[in-house]
């Protein structure tokens, strides 16, 4: 048995609620001889599993890494999880932010389902699609694309988001100002393994349900921790002609009231995203590297997708975008005049993130995210960049400003500063839930933001919770150490 297989095994015998050294290595050699070339234990392989956007390195990793092609592959993962009550965790795109979907210091078994990346069925009249959970949304709308059907997926978190994590977190994404979010019946159904290892459908394909409550919606933002979903059934949206706009703001504040303004007026925008003046100097390189001639002036601005489906209302709208913005301060008015520019303009905007990290290279960083009325947002914002630049921290501001939902990506050079970002992020989230917010918009809860739940939804609503999963979960071995607060 390789050394690397059991690297967690010493904390094991700690907690007699799971396995033993021995269970481990037992689970280990069942799943060897079960799925015979579906699994790893290389010490590479196990480092990859255990890393979550922003780690340099993995802080604790998986004992075994099943790679499902099937959801037999996950039964058995499962049943020999419960027989040696060994955990077993959910993996598939690995873009969430909170360590949602990497293994806790007892390790366990991590279940990949990114090879499960197919789809299995499209309806174009009926506008939806059965898929596998490991498929992308990106890869499903390019194959919607070339297969020419005039459909696609809403949903649109991280590039390199699959089905099963957007349902496990409850993503959303940038067309959630147009489309809502996961939790808008984007989901139909899914096909789950439960902890017993039972297979089940939540639900049938139609596009209505009134047959008891609604089981699908128990799995999304449940990470992994109630079931492992294996397929669903998406709803699809039909594509319709889109341009972008850009504009600059004096600063945060009148950008956000312009964004409340434009809300309001009811004209069709799809998207609406707000990026700083430090986003939009990493903007500038990214635009560059995709072949952008002009950068943009470094201050902050809002990101258009505008919807619509004549030219004339698209023109329409885009004056209205144009005047509202101008009201506010509003400057540099960029409008995509062609479907092509538009889809141009808005890669850029979608690689934010990578933004932030070519920007500051080799520096360490938090990622996090907030939400509020949007009523409150401004002050949010506000508030939050005077206590920043008060500790001298700097990083980006931005988020999907239509819906009050508020990331920022902080950076640190030292421990020192590395403390100071995480106690800046902890009264960023305070002040979001003092404004009747969230503590997480749409990054999940992971092992991040578990303290906060009792506080932003009160005790017997925790408890509540709980109980669904001791009830569906009695042992404990879904994805342990994350969601729930201890």
């Amino acid at each position: 048995m390789p050394a690397q297989v059991l690297a967690n095994s010493s904390v094991v015998h700690l907690n007699d609620q799971y396995g033993t050294e021995a269970d481990y290595q037992n689970a280990v050699k069942e799943l060897v001889q079960g799925l015979p070339g579906s699994t790893s234990t290389d010490k590479s392989v196990l480092e990859a599993h255990g890393k979550s956007f922003g780690d340099k390195q993995a802080r604790t990793v998986p004992t075994i890494v099943v790679f499902a092609q099937s959801t037999q592959d996950v039964v058995l993962a499962v049943n020999v999880s419960r027989k040696y009550r060994v955990p077993i965790i959910a993996y598939s795109g690995a873009t969430s932010l909170e360590r949602n979907h990497v293994a806790t210091k007892i390790g366990g078994i991590c279940v990949d389902v990114s090879g499960m990346n197919r789809i299995l069925e499209i309806h174009e009249e009926d506008g939806d699609l059965v898929a596998q959970a490991g498929a992308k949304w990106v890869d499903i709308n390019a194959t919607l694309k070339e297969k020419g059907i005039p459909l696609f997926f809403p949903l649109d978190p991280s590039l390199g988001a699959t089905l099963g994590g957007m349902m496990g977190c409850g993503c959303s994404g940038t067309n959630a100002v147009r489309y809502g979010t996961a939790r808008a019946e984007w989901f139909l159904n899914a096909t789950v393994v439960l902890p017993s290892g039972e297979v089940i459908k939540t639900r049938r394909r139609a596009r209505k349900c009134s047959a008891g409550f609604d089981g699908t919606h128990l799995f999304i933002g449940a990470e992994g921790t109630l079931g492992i979903v294996t397929e669903m059934t998406i709803r699809l949206a039909p594509v319709l002609p889109t341009r972008v706009a850009v504009v600059q703001f004096p600063d945060v504040h009148t950008a956000s009231k312009a964004a409340i303004r434009l809300l309001n007026s009811g004209v069709g925008i799809q998207c609406m995203e707000l990026v700083d003046k430090i986003g939009m100097r990493a903007l500038n390189l990214i635009a560059l590297d995709l072949g952008r001639r002009a950068t943009w002036t470094e201050s902050d601005g809002l990101f258009f997708k505008l919807q619509g489906p004549t030219p004339l209302m698209l023109e329409e709208t885009a004056r209205v975008v144009r005047e509202v913005s101008e009201m506010y301060g509003g400057t540099n008015f960029e409008y995509a005049q062609t479907e092509e520019e538009a889809v141009g303009l808005w890669e850029v905007r979608k690689h934010a993130m990578h933004a932030g990290a070519k920007l500051f290279p080799g520096l360490g960083h938090i990622t996090t995210d907030v939400c509020v009325p949007i009523s409150r947002l401004p002050d949010l914002i506000h508030e939050t960049k005077l206590d920043f630049e008060k500790l001298g921290l700097y990083g980006i501001m931005g988020g999907h400003i239509g819906d009050g939902n508020f990331h920022s990506m902080m950076v640190y050079r030292s421990e020192e500063e590395h403390v100071k970002v995480d106690e800046a992020c902890r009264r960023l989230v305070h002040r979001a839930i003092a404004l009747d917010g969230t503590c997480t918009g749409e990054h999940g809860v992971g092992e991040g933001k578990r303290k906060y739940l009792v506080g932003e939804l009160g005790q017997g609503t925790v408890d509540f919770i709980k109980t669904i999963k001791q009830t569906l979960d009695p042992l404990n071995l879904f994805n342990p150490g994350k969601l729930y607060p201890d």
